[in-house]
C-alpha cells in the first residue's frame, strides 16, 4: 500500500500548493468562462489538477526503483508515452486555444508511442469477426490507436460536475487493481494502486466544493493510462475476458458514442460542438438546480456536488459485475446490455420530464410533479 499512500500524499500536497497560491496563476490556470453550455460552476476555478495526478504517479513509480527497477521503469515508460496527450490537454487548460482535433491527434500520438515502443496493442475483443480483422498488423494498430484515443476523450466527456470523473476513474482503477491481483500481475496492480492514490488526492479537493478541476490534461492522461492498462491486462492474461474492460469502461464510452449519435442524427449539430445535453448536465439542471430556488440554504455548488452520486450509482451497474465476473463473457455481455438500457431509459425519462419520483430530490419532487401536470 506504500504506492497508494505516496501517490495520494504527493497529489494532495501539490493540489494544496495550487489552491493556496491560486492568486499567482489563476489568470492562466482558472476557468473564467462561466457561461458555456457545459459550465455549471459559479466562480473561476483552477483546471490544472492533472499536474498533481501526474506528479503523484511519477513520484510513487520512481520510489519503486529502489526495490524493483524493472517495475518502476515499466510504469514510468507508460506514463512517458502519455505525455503528448497530457501536454496537449494542459496547454488547453492554460491557453484555452487548443482545438479538439489537436488534442485528439496528440492522444493518437501517445497511443502510437505505446504501440511501437512498448508493444501494447489490442489482441482480442471477444467478437470473432473483429478479432480476425485486427489480426492484420496495420488494422490492429489503427484500431488500438482509435480505442485509446476514444477512451481518453470519453473520460473528458464525463468530467462535468464535481467528483464525477474522479470517482468514476477511481473505481475503474480499483477494479483493475482487483483483477490484476487475481491474476498475480504485479505491474498492473502497482500502476492501478498508484492511479487510485493520485486520483483520490485530487478527489478530496474537487468534491464536494470544487476547489480545483481535473482539466483536459488530467482527464486525457487518466483515460490514456486506463486504456493502456486494460489492453495490457487482456494481452498478458488469456483468462481475462475481453469484455471485462469493455464493461468496466462502458459508462464513458457509451456517453461518448451516445453524444455523437444525438448531436449528429437527432440535432444535426457538429459532433465536436459542446452542448448541455450530457446526462450529468441534465441531472444537474432538471433534478438538482431547481432545488436551489426552493430551499434557501441550498446553493448551486451543493446542487453541483449532489449530481455526481446519481452517476456513481448508475456506474455500479457496470463496474461491480465487471469486477466480479471478469472471466465470464456471457455474464459481462448481459450486464453491458443492462447498463445501456438503464442509461437510455434514465436519459429519456429526464428529457421528457417523466423522471421517476424516487429519483427526485427533496421538495423538488412536488415541484416537478406539478410541472408534469402543467405540461
Amino acid at each position: 500500500m506504500l504506492n497508494f499512500t505516496l501517490s495520494f500524499t504527493v497529489s494532495t500536497l501539490v493540489i494544496f500548493l495550487i489552491v493556496r497560491y491560486q492568486h499567482l496563476h489563476e489568470h492562466l490556470s482558472a476557468d473564467h468562462n462561466l457561461s458555456g453550455p457545459q459550465k455549471i460552476h459559479q466562480q473561476p476555478v483552477p483546471r490544472i489538477g492533472g499536474i498533481a495526478i501526474l506528479a503523484g504517479l511519477t513520484v510513487a513509480a520512481g520510489q519503486l526503483y529502489l526495490n524493483d527497477p524493472r517495475l518502476s521503469l515499466s510504469i514510468l515508460s507508460l506514463a512517458a508515452c502519455g505525455l503528448p496527450t497530457f501536454l496537449a490537454g494542459l496547454t488547453e487548460d492554460l491557453t484555452k486555444r487548443v482545438t479538439p482535433f489537436i488534442r485528439l491527434s496528440c492522444t493518437i500520438v501517445a497511443a502510437g508511442l505505446a504501440y511501437f515502443l512498448l508493444d501494447l496493442y489490442v489482441t482480442r475483443t471477444g467478437i470473432a469477426l473483429l478479432d480476425s480483422v485486427i489480426a492484420y498488423p496495420a488494422i490492429g494498430c489503427c484500431f488500438t490507436l482509435l480505442v485509446v484515443a476514444g477512451l481518453a476523450n470519453a473520460i473528458n466527456y464525463i468530467d462535468g460536475t464535481n467528483g464525477l470523473a474522479a470517482m468514476i476513474t477511481f473505481m475503474m482503477s480499483a477494479s483493475l487493481a482487483y483483477v490484476a491481483h487475481q491474476v498475480s500481475d504485479t505491474a498492473i496492480l502497482s500502476a492501478s494502486l498508484i492511479m487510485m492514490g493520485a486520483i483520490l488526492g485530487f478527489f478530496i479537493w474537487n468534491f464536494p466544493t470544487g476547489r480545483i478541476f481535473m482539466g483536459d490534461g488530467g482527464a486525457y492522461f487518466i483515460g490514456f493510462m486506463l486504456g493502456e492498462l486494460s489492453i495490457l491486462l487482456v494481452m498478458h492474461h488469456p483468462e481475462v475476458s475481453a469484455w471485462y474492460p469493455a464493461l468496466m469502461l462502458l459508462y464513458p464510452i457509451f456517453e461518448l458514442c451516445f453524444s455523437i449519435y444525438r448531436r449528429r442524427f437527432l440535432h444535426g449539430t457538429p459532433v465536436i460542438l459542446a452542448d448541455d445535453r450530457h446526462l450529468h448536465t441534465l441531472i444537474y439542471k432538471r433534478l438538482m438546480r431547481p432545488t436551489a430556488n426552493v430551499q434557501g440554504t441550498r446553493t448551486l455548488t451543493q446542487c453541483n456536488a449532489l449530481t455526481a452520486p446519481y452517476l456513481w450509482l448508475l456506474y455500479l451497474i457496470a463496474v461491480v459485475p465487471a469486477t466480479l465476473f471478469w472471466q465470464h463473457t456471457a455474464v459481462l455481455v448481459c450486464f453491458a446490455i443492462v447498463f445501456i438500457v438503464a442509461y437510455v431509459w434514465l436519459y429519456a425519462s429526464i428529457v421528457r420530464f417523466k423522471t421517476p419520483w424516487w429519483l427526485l430530490f427533496g421538495r423538488h419532487r412536488t415541484r416537478l410533479q406539478a410541472g408534469k401536470r402543467s405540461h
